[in-house]
């Protein structure tokens, strides 16, 4: 198994408020991987520096999924913060506008910059409450923003993923892509989703996934077995 290839392209979503669940699921794990997000959940129970520490320390890398969308001073800000942690990305979103965007990048260091695009947990009804337009013009704007920013890479649900590859100018930006469940897990409430082997195909750069891997189905068994029946799916 060549594990140095696996490692950016699976993201274990640590969905815990619990330092040593999130310990002890990064050491079983790291053997496979070594990408693992927290959230906001983790984020405001424990906080940034105990989580990217205990991570660090378990061998693994951080994806912080902290979503930072405020004015440019403030998420300039707090992208310094994130980045002097030594987390490998963070992200903030698309809708905090272009002038954030850019001062996340100019304080990113050596961390990736993402840019969530629009929530997977959201449909076309959603979005035609908040921005009142379709996520396919929603989805290009966005991710066109976050190209011009400076931005490392966007995060986007896997059904956008064709909508970007019309676009040859966007391909240079990384696509990570949430709301990934295999065939054998509940979708949970999220509503735009694609099974791991559909969304590499389509072009995902890394797929995250939680609750299938730290929760799994009782017929899969451990996240460890989780892991391995996903790679094996998508033909590693």
């Amino acid at each position: 198994m060549n594990v140095n290839h696996l490692n950016d392209r699976l993201i274990v979503a640590l969905d815990k408020s619990s330092i040593d669940e999130i310990r002890q699921m990064v050491q079983e794990l790291s053997q496979y991987l070594s990408f693992f997000k927290v959230g906001l959940e983790a984020m405001t129970a424990l906080g940034c520096p105990l989580l990217v520490d205990t991570i660090h320390q378990a061998n693994g890398r951080v994806f912080l999924d902290g979503k930072f969308c405020d004015i440019p001073n403030t998420v300039g800000k707090a992208s310094k913060a994130a980045a002097k942690l030594g987390v490998a990305m963070f992200n903030v979103h698309a809708s905090c506008g272009i002038d954030a965007i850019k001062a996340a990048a100019d304080q990113k260091q050596n961390a990736k910059l993402l840019v969530v695009t629009i929530l997977t947990s959201m449909n076309q009804n959603a979005v035609d409450e908040i921005f009142h337009c379709s996520i396919e013009d929603l989805i290009l704007k966005f991710a066109i923003q976050a190209k011009d920013a400076g931005a490392d890479g966007i995060v986007c649900g896997a059904p956008d993923l064709e909508i970007l590859s019309k676009d040859p100018a966007l391909s240079a930006l990384e696509k990570i892509v949430p709301g990934i469940r295999p065939k054998w897990a509940d979708p949970g409430d999220q509503k735009r989703t694609m099974t791991p082997f559909e969304a590499l195909r389509l072009g995902a750069t890394s797929l995250v996934i939680g609750r299938p891997i730290t929760s799994p189905p009782k017929d899969v068994g451990s996240p460890k077995a989780a892991v391995k029946k996903i790679l094996d799916e998508i033909g590693q």
